[in-house]
């Protein structure tokens, strides 16, 4: 069984720590954010949504759907 978990604020602070530490234990993790950039940098599936902004969030789970 796949273990898939979604992290939003991943690009830094608590959110980064939790994704690093879920991908160590073996979940592929995707990772959302403002900041591609700094997305990319935790080498997990990272996409960017603002999941301040409804229409943002629906674009997300559009695409990990």
């Amino acid at each position: 069984m796949q273990r898939i978990a979604l992290v939003t604020g991943g690009g830094s602070g608590i959110g980064r720590a939790s994704a690093l530490a879920l991908a160590d234990a073996g979940f592929t993790v995707v990772v959302c954010g403002r900041h591609p950039e700094t997305l990319a940098e935790t080498g997990c599936v990272a996409i960017r949504a603002d999941v301040r902004d409804p229409d943002s969030v629906a674009a997300l789970f559009d695409e990990i759907a």
